[in-house]
C-alpha cells in the first residue's frame, strides 16, 4: 500500500500499521475516534486528549523535542507527524528510519484530506468517512452572522503575537464569521504591539487557551486599554486542533458568536 502525504512524499506499506506513533496531539485524538486503541502506542506529553490515552500510552517526549531512542525502541511502522508541530530536524531523522506520514492543514479541505488518508492508512476508511462527513454536515448547517466581526486573535502574550491569512485559525474564523484583521509581516504568526491594535480597530479581541494560557487577568489588562471593545477568552483547541475535534467545534462556535453583538 502507498500512500501519499501532505508534504507530497510516497511512504509504502508493507501491511496496514500495527505498531503507530503520533506527535500530533489533534492528530492523536483522531486517531482514538477511528478506534485504534491497540495500534497506537506512542504519543506526545501534549497529547491530552482522551485522557485515557494520557495516562496510559507511552510518551516519547514534547512535539518539539522528541525523545528519539525511546521512539526505536517501540518499533513503529508508522509514525504521524505535522510540518508546523514538529521540528524539522526530528522528523527528517525518523524519516530515514521509519515510514512517516506528515500532514501540512491550513484549511478545513487539507484537513479533511488528512483524515481520509489516516483512514486509508489504517484501515479506517468506512469510520473516517463518518468523521468526515458529520464534520461536513456540521459546518453546513453552520448560521454565519450576516455581518463578519473585525478580529484580532492572539495565541501568544509579551509579546504578543496573532494569526497570519495562511494558517488553519484564520480559515476557520473565516468560516465562522470572524475576519481576522491582517497586520504587515511575512510570519504566520506576526508580533503585534497595543498601537497595532488600536490601528487595525478591531469589533473584538480574541485570546487562545493555547498555546499561551490566557486567563480573566490579560482581559483586564487589555480591557484597560480598549474599555470599549469586546474580548473573550476562547478554546484554542476547537480553533487549532484539525482532527476529530471538528466534529464538535461548530456546535462551540455558536455560543461563542452569540455572545457577540454584530455591528448592523
Amino acid at each position: 500500500m502507498t500512500s501519499v502525504d501532505q508534504l507530497q512524499r510516497q511512504i509504502t506499506f508493507k501491511a496496514i500499521p500495527k505498531r503507530i506513533i503520533s506527535l500530533v496531539p489533534s492528530q492523536t485524538e483522531l486517531l482514538f475516534d477511528l478506534g485504534l486503541e491497540d495500534e497506537v502506542i506512542g504519543i506526545t506529553k501534549f497529547c491530552v486528549h482522551p485522557k485515557q490515552w494520557f495516562t496510559q500510552k507511552t510518551r516519547v517526549g514534547g512535539t518539539k523535542q522528541i525523545d528519539l531512542e525511546k521512539v526505536v525502541s517501540l518499533k513503529p511502522d508508522l509514525i504521524i507527524a505535522n510540518k508546523e508541530e514538529n521540528s524539522l530536524g526530528d522528523i527528517t531523522w525518523l524519516m530515514e528510519r521509519f515510514p512517516v506520514w506528515v500532514s501540512d492543514i491550513e484549511n478545513l479541505i487539507e484537513a479533511q484530506a488528512m483524515i481520509n488518508s489516516i483512514g486509508e492508512i489504517t484501515g479506517k476508511t468506512e469510520r473516517a468517512g463518518e468523521i468526515n462527513q458529520k464534520i461536513t454536515s456540521q459546518f453546513s448547517s453552520f448560521k454565519k452572522p450576516e455581518n463578519h466581526l473585525k478580529a484580532v486573535y492572539l495565541i501568544w502574550n509579551n509579546p504578543m503575537m496573532t494569526i497570519a491569512s495562511n494558517t488553519f485559525i484564520f480559515d476557520l474564523m473565516h468560516r465562522i464569521g470572524f475576519e481576522q484583521i491582517q497586520f504587515s509581516s511575512a510570519s504566520r504568526y506576526p508580533e503585534i504591539s497595543m498601537q497595532d491594535i488600536k490601528q487595525a480597530a478591531p469589533n473584538c479581541i480574541l485570546l487562545s487557551s493555547e498555546p499561551f494560557p490566557f486567563k480573566q487577568k490579560h482581559i483586564d489588562q487589555l480591557q484597560f486599554h480598549f474599555p470599549s471593545l469586546a474580548i473573550e477568552l476562547v478554546d484554542g483547541e476547537y480553533f487549532s486542533w484539525y482532527g476529530s475535534r471538528l466534529m464538535e467545534a461548530p456546535k462551540y462556535f455558536n455560543t461563542l458568536v452569540d455572545r457577540f453583538k454584530v455591528p448592523q
